[in-house]
């Protein structure tokens, strides 16, 4: 039970990493306030949890509308009078280069990956700096460290994120507030089965080529990361403030030739 009597709000949580994240919290004793823009999904998440005889609850909102967020902090503030770890993992992918990516589509980028992480972390921060203590995990990405083709807006705002949970952090520090990142590689989410489909005349060849990207041969699942975030949320990683932690099956910093 290694979260046991915190209070854990995980944004984006009805599906992929952000689902097996919540499970995961609920198992180890948090409290889990799940997010999500779908009401369906959001409470399809609560009802594993609390099957399973967890506890969460469900809170609508849009990460990219202040007025949105700060009701849901303020609702979950209400409910659990604390919220100790905030998981920003709220985020969606783009894919193109610089030139073939219209503006419309740009900005919805930006906005649901980083302002996604500003808007929470604005709204929450203060009440962790009153009791002085928290773990703010943001997901970035491997990509922020290495170059990957025809994802120039998603790469731009992973790395934005990697450089925000450094800045943040330097500013946090003094009221017990840890803020790491993650860094995921390329892992089997509902959001890659898609891609796979709709972007391959055969995606199980595409399948094999995104396999070839990490050492590990093989793609990462939800449950990797998972595992990862409940580290950072928990006191184990007390040590640990404004640093990266690569789940990515040695795409970074490897390379078989």
């Amino acid at each position: 039970m290694r979260l046991q009597g915190k209070v854990t709000l995980i944004t984006g949580s009805g599906s992929g990493i952000g689902q097996s994240s919540a499970l995961l919290f609920a198992k180890e004793g948090a409290t889990v306030i799940v997010n999500d823009l779908s009401e369906e999904k959001g409470r399809e998440t609560v009802s594993m949890i609390t099957e399973a005889g967890g506890d969460a609850t469900f809170i609508q909102a849009d990460v990219t509308n202040p007025d949105s967020v700060k009701a849901m902090v303020e609702q979950a503030i209400a409910a659990y009078g604390r919220i100790d770890v905030l998981f920003n993992n709220a985020g969606i992918s783009g894919v193109g280069a610089i030139h073939e990516i219209e503006p419309d589509a740009w900005d919805r980028v930006i906005n649901v990956n980083i302002r996604g992480v500003y808007l929470p972390c604005k709204y929450v921060i203060p009440y962790m700096m009153e009791r002085r203590e928290g773990s703010i995990i943001n997901m970035s990405s491997c990509i922020a460290e290495i170059g990957l083709a025809r994802r120039a807006s998603y790469s731009a705002t992973k790395g934005a994120v990697l450089a925000l949970t450094k800045s943040m952090q330097v500013d946090y520090a003094k009221y017990q507030i840890r803020v790491n990142a993650l860094l995921p590689g390329t892992i089997l989410t509902p959001f890659v089965e898609n891609y796979l489909r709709t972007s391959y005349d055969n995606p199980e060849e595409g399948y094999e080529s995104l396999k070839k990207r990490q050492l590990s041969g093989d793609l990462g699942r939800p449950e990797d990361v998972a595992k990862a975030a409940l580290f950072l949320a928990s006191d184990e990683s007390r040590f640990m403030m404004g640093s990266p932690l690569y789940i990515d099956g040695g795409t970074t910093f490897g390379k078989d030739v």
